[in-house]
């Protein structure tokens, strides 16, 4: 505890996250490692438990799923907070994609983790002053996002959206769309794209292709952004398995790795997902904040996802 009675390490409690059926386990788990535990209640309650325990805790962890982490992460950093506190990510949601990525695989491996797991300064993206941990997904339906399985997208990437959001709505109006990426040092914008998408995937600690590992490079101070333009369902889904799943441009899918983008709808304002919690603008800046969060990960954890050598972990 601290001097002023403040616990230094608390632990953000989605009791209604996933299934449901988590509760006892992960208060037992908490209790016995020490943590204030906090329910939370209604909307709202995830980042302002973060923010008020943040000042004083050495470690606050998020239990539930992709956006209890996202709450808490906004949290910390509403109270100015990141350098001085770790984020535990303790997987109590339906898909929990981002513990996934940093090498947690279960509730009592999160706290093992918590524990003596490394702690690793990964990089945040900022999407007109939100904060988002794992991604930003825009024209796509949060239904059709959160039915498609964690299996169907680690084995089809982009291709598990494109056929659930058609089994899904059926059908999709097409987003006109203006993208620019980080500008050059003479100024101009670098990898500009105009046209119509079906949807605009953008990974920070994820990436959206089927051919490589889920986790993206998340140390590297880059966004992997994949457009998926407008295009018949069919030919989409034909051309795409073509190519390797989407491990490189084809006709109708763009894929650029920036640290900033801009994306502007001409016509009616878009609806992101960041880790899941909605945003809805015409206009939406994106960058990555370089090492801006000190987080708890396990030894499944790769600092380059792509490197065929293995860094051991001490979990």
């Amino acid at each position: 505890m601290g001097s002023d009675g403040a616990s230094d390490r608390v632990l953000v409690l989605n009791p209604v996250s996933g299934s449901g059926d988590h509760v006892d386990e992960v208060v037992e788990l908490a209790a016995d490692r020490g943590f204030e535990i906090r329910k939370t209640e209604k909307g709202g309650d995830a980042k302002r438990f973060a923010r008020e325990a943040a000042p004083e805790a050495d470690l606050v962890a998020a239990a539930g799923g992709d956006g209890t982490v996202n709450a808490v992460a906004n949290g910390v950093a509403a109270a100015d907070a990141l350098e001085s506190t770790t984020v535990g990510v303790v997987p109590a949601g339906t898909g929990n994609n981002f513990a996934s990525n940093i090498g947690i695989r279960g509730l009592e491996h999160a706290f093992d983790v918590i524990e003596d797991g490394r702690r690793r300064r990964i990089d945040l993206g900022i999407a007109n002053d939100r904060i988002f941990v794992n991604s930003c997904v825009g024209g796509i339906t949060a239904e059709a996002s959160s039915e498609t399985s964690s299996e169907s997208k680690a084995n089809l990437g982009v291709l598990a959206y494109v056929k659930n959001t058609v089994g899904t709505v059926g059908s999709f109006d097409s987003l006109p769309l203006r993208l620019k990426a980080a500008t050059r040092p003479d100024g101009e914008h670098a990898h500009a794209w105009e046209g119509e998408a079906l949807f605009v995937l953008v990974g920070n600690c994820r990436r959206f292709t089927g051919a490589r590992t889920a986790q993206a490079d998340v140390e590297d101070g880059l966004f992997e952004v994949t457009i998926v333009e407008d295009a018949a369902v069919t030919e989409l889904l034909g051309g795409a398995a073509r190519q390797g799943l989407l491990d490189a441009d084809s006709d109708c899918i763009i894929t650029r790795r920036t640290p900033s983008l801009e994306i502007e709808s001409r016509r009616d304002a878009v609806e992101y997902s960041l880790d899941g919690e909605m945003l809805e603008t015409e206009t939406l800046h994106l960058e990555t904040d370089a090492s801006a969060l000190e987080i708890a990960v396990g030894s499944e954890y790769r600092i380059d996802p792509d490197e065929e050598a293995t860094n051991g972990g001490l979990v």
